[in-house]
């Protein structure tokens, strides 16, 4: 079967942004509210108090951000589709002005050479489905499996690459056991449900769309080396192993859970949840695999965290792996992330040989403060030397034979990041929090040398 996929002698580039954390608009154009509205209004969610609502207005500035993608000089854009503006209560009416919000992104991204890549769920729910169990609740991932072909049945005749769900460990885990992402649960052991329900919804959606007629579909994981420290227990570094990584490949692959897993999940056990049929349909229901990648996983013993210290936003997301602590070597980037390319040759080694799919780096990128500034523009030097290290071990994973076929920024635009809200900066484009203006970086310009070259 051939794939749309990148395919030539060389690493094909591109560019990623998510619908919540751009695209501003949340109350146009019939627009229903998300998760993420909801946690982001949590007094003490988010870190400086804002939220999404304006966001870099993406939603009014879809024509200069292709621009900027085309002029930086790559082939690829990976967008997402927020879920709420397409059905805004989850299920039941489609609102045309979502679709033809997309029908102009795509249109604009095509007319500049550029190939659009979308994925139907980068964490924005309905909050009418959160508000009937949201991902642990199984008819979440019937609605998701609707809502995807309705996009796909508007947007599929131009866009052939789709990936289903963005990271659903942060969805399941961060949303559900460690609370610190929306919905701002902390359900224990049920996060395991969450993540069941996540991948039941990937293979509901790519049986359809297989059925549709398309070639191309993928799940992008933010999978991550597992690095234990000294005297950390076996047990303990093979479970979060298991909820980081083997939750999500072992279904893709095997369509089965493994017995490390069902050992600190004993509800993916359960014949209520996990249904006949259901792990044979995400069995290699996956065309390509894409990973994301910021930073190792150095899990160690548990040692006491003083008063005063923040705990690792992590340390609720790993339910029913024996207590562990996380550990953060040095360099690392604004947002506290170990920086180490090491790993991702690592890990695109390792995933290939595990699953034999093609692999696309989705997203790699690094938060950093830009305090150096000449003239307008940032001068950020660390996010440069970031970029030319994760890039030059993703072709060194290639050389080991690794299929790889692209790697993508993360991320085109500083924009609303999550939990972080306005205070950390991934994008090789500074964002004016006040004008919109938007001004192209070092990195940015380094970038677009690297490419013409």
């Amino acid at each position: 079967m051939t794939l749309n996929l990148p395919d030539g002698p060389t690493l094909a580039f591109g560019a990623a942004t998510a619908s919540y954390q751009i695209e501003g608009a949340t109350t146009e154009d019939g627009r229903g509210v998300s998760i993420w509205d909801t946690f982001a209004a949590t007094p003490g969610a988010i870190r400086d108090g804002k939220d999404g609502s304006i966001a870099c207005d993406s939603y009014h500035r879809y024509a200069e951000d292709a621009a900027l993608v085309a002029d930086l000089g790559v082939g690829w854009y990976r967008f997402s589709v927020a879920w709420p503006r397409i059905i805004p209560t989850g299920t039941g009416a489609v609102e045309p002005r979502g679709l033809a919000y997309y029908d102009r992104l795509v249109d604009s991204l095509l007319e500049r050479g550029v190939t659009p890549t979308g994925t139907f769920y980068h964490w924005d729910l309905p909050q009418a489905l959160e508000d009937a169990g949201g991902w642990l609740h199984r008819d979440t991932a019937y609605a998701f499996a609707d809502y995807a072909m309705v996009v796909h049945e508007r947007l599929g005749d131009r866009v052939k690459v789709w990936a289903t769900h963005n990271e659903p460990w942060c969805a399941a885990y961060l949303g559900y056991a460690a609370g610190v992402h929306a919905p701002g649960r902390r359900e224990g052991g049920d996060a395991h449900r969450a993540a069941h329900h996540l991948m039941l919804g990937h293979g509901l959606a790519a049986q359809a769309l297989h059925a549709a007629g398309s070639r191309d579909v993928g799940i992008v994981l933010n999978l991550a080396p597992i690095w234990p420290e000294p005297g950390t227990p076996a047990s303990a570094a093979d479970g979060v192993d298991a909820v980081r990584n083997r939750v999500w490949l072992d279904p893709l692959v095997d369509g089965a859970y493994d017995e490390g897993l069902l050992r600190v999940a004993p509800e993916l056990a359960s014949a209520e949840l996990v249904r006949e049929g259901d792990l044979d349909l995400v069995k290699g229901s996956a065309d390509w695999l894409g990973v994301n990648y910021y930073t190792p996983v150095r899990p160690g013993p548990v040692v006491a965290t003083p008063d005063g210290e923040e705990r690792h936003p992590e340390t609720d997301a790993y339910p029913g792996v024996e207590p562990v602590t996380f550990h953060v070597q040095e360099p690392r980037t604004h947002i506290g992330w170990e920086v180490e390319p090491a790993g991702l040759e690592e890990l695109l080694v390792d995933t290939f040989k595990r699953t034999g799919l093609p692999l696309m780096v989705t997203e790699n990128g690094a938060a950093y403060a830009d305090d150096h500034v000449v003239d307008g523009v940032v001068q950020d030097e660390d996010r440069r030397a970031y970029l030319e290290s994760h890039i030059a071990a993703t072709e060194s994973a290639r050389e080991a034979g690794a299929d790889i076929r692209g790697y993508i920024v993360w991320t085109l635009l500083d924009n609303f990041e999550w939990a972080e809200g306005y205070t950390k900066n991934f994008g090789i484009v500074r964002v004016d929090p006040v004008t919109q203006d938007r001004t192209p970086k070092a990195s940015y310009r380094w970038l677009q040398e690297r490419l013409k070259g």
